[in-house]
């Protein structure tokens, strides 16, 4: 499903939209920074949470395994090469989720009990018409599949197990399914206790979680960086050089680097996916362009700090050109730095990561859930969703992965779709919002 396409629609998309919008969107990238920090909260409007809220909840969805696991398994396949295509992947991308997250506030619907949501689903009933449903339904159903959380919580128990339970002497590599299950309750209930409060619970733990692991994540590598510093200018030339000649990539062909680097990039931040529409179409506002230049922040921090500080802490430890692969190369790098140290540390960041998108992927297969069998039924996903943390935690899961990356895949379609084709109503409503803020500006110098 993550073939040349599927990498095409989202590349290619991403471009369109960058070119239809003359790039004005990039412009006012500073007024995203004023809508972010609340500066027009207080005209309200329609939704449930704040600006920050929304943009925290869709990072807590796309700041996850990828950024540990997917840059190690980047740079593995791709070589160093890949992460420049990866940045390449995050720009494009910053258009697209201008016009996706402008659409979740356009297009919100009301669900069978009558509360305003938003969402891919949303937009192509009240965007495109009912005759579009079946597309509408095809994207409730890969998104309510695709946000399961049985990836994300294997990947942490595994990593508590290797990194501190073993050690430790709590457990054996051979005989852990004890404490594999333990965990898991204990995760599901943790999981349960905040969703309980519903999105506006989840975006209040969010916010605050999210701020932290981008500083906690930052300074680690920021440390390691001060370490290395001196192979930090070598390693950035690597990443271009390499970038147009695939030379350290498995086959050596640069083809493959472009495609692994998208990729990776993709599914580092999403864009054209459509989760991140629905924490964007809950945040409380009525003027969809400025929710369209908050999104636009996702990307930048997601995949161009996020990913970067993780591509870099692999390459100036020299890691990369060992055996490790995945998560295990990531442990490697910090390991490498801080010895007796790094694996406690990179443990700490997998919990935050982990969690925080388990949380957001929680409200997305709820709305989901709600949109296909009605909103009044919502609460029984809760029950299946805690359970589904448990198993995550005891099975082998490489089967159910594979589905999970295909209907990653498979929303993309929809989404992408969509947005394509009301991208003209998107810039309409964008045009009058910045000529009306430049006539504000031109004015308040005035004064």
């Amino acid at each position: 499903m993550w073939g040349k396409p599927l990498v095409a629609l989202i590349v290619l998309g991403g471009l369109f939209f960058m070119t239809y919008s003359r790039f004005q969107p990039y412009k006012y990238i500073p007024h995203a920074f004023d809508i972010l920090r609340g500066k027009y909260d207080r005209f309200g409007g329609h939704g449930d949470i704040s600006h920050f809220q929304a943009l925290s909840t869709a990072l807590s969805g796309t700041l996850g395994m990828g950024n540990v696991t997917g840059v190690a398994l980047a740079i593995t396949i791709g070589g160093p090469g890949a992460i420049f295509w990866m940045w390449v992947t995050a720009i494009v991308g910053m258009a697209t989720k201008f016009f996706t997250a402008s659409l979740a506030v356009m297009y919100r619907g009301y669900d069978s009990k009558g509360h305003l949501q938003g969402g891919p689903m949303y937009v192509i009933r009240e965007g495109l018409g009912r005759k579009w449903m079946p597309l509408a339904i095809l994207f409730a159903i890969a998104g309510l599949v695709g946000t399961l959380p049985v990836f994300q919580i294997n990947q942490l128990v595994q990593v508590i197990r290797d990194m501190v339970a073993i050690p430790a002497g709590l457990t054996t590599a051979d005989n852990h399914f004890l404490f594999d299950l333990v965990a898991g309750v204990l995760l599901a209930g943790l999981v349960l206790a905040v969703i309980s409060g519903r999105i506006q619970r989840i975006a209040d733990v969010t916010s605050r979680l999210v701020p932290l692991m981008v500083v906690l994540y930052f300074l680690m590598t920021a440390v390691l960086l001060v370490l290395y510093a001196g192979n930090i200018p070598d390693m950035l030339l690597l990443i271009v050089s390499d970038a147009f000649s695939g030379k350290a990539a498995a086959g050596g062909a640069i083809g493959g680097v472009i495609l692994i680097g998208v990729q990776r990039g993709a599914f580092s931040n999403e864009a054209g996916i459509g989760t991140e529409s629905l924490a964007h179409g809950a945040a409380k506002t009525d003027y969809p362009t400025r929710e369209g230049l908050v999104a636009m922040l996702g990307p930048v921090i997601d995949t161009l700090i996020v990913c970067t500080c993780t591509a870099l802490a692999i390459l100036v430890t020299g890691v990369w050109q060992g055996e490790a692969n995945g998560i295990s190369l990531t442990g490697s790098a910090f390991e490498t730095a801080f010895p007796g140290l790094g694996g406690y540390l990179l443990t700490v960041m997998v919990f935050f990561l982990a969690i925080s998108t388990v949380l957001s992927f929680w409200y997305y297969g709820s709305k989901c859930t709600g949109f296909l069998i009605g909103a009044e039924r919502e609460h029984y996903y809760s029950w299946f969703y805690a359970a589904l943390v448990v198993i995550g935690a005891i099975v082998s899961l490489k089967t159910v992965v594979g589905l999970i990356d295909g209907m990653y895949a498979v929303m993309a379609i929809p989404t992408m779709t969509s947005t394509l084709l009301l991208a003209p109503r998107v810039m309409e409503r964008a045009r009058i919002y910045f000529h009306n803020l430049d006539q504000e500006e031109a004015a308040a110098q005035v004064d």
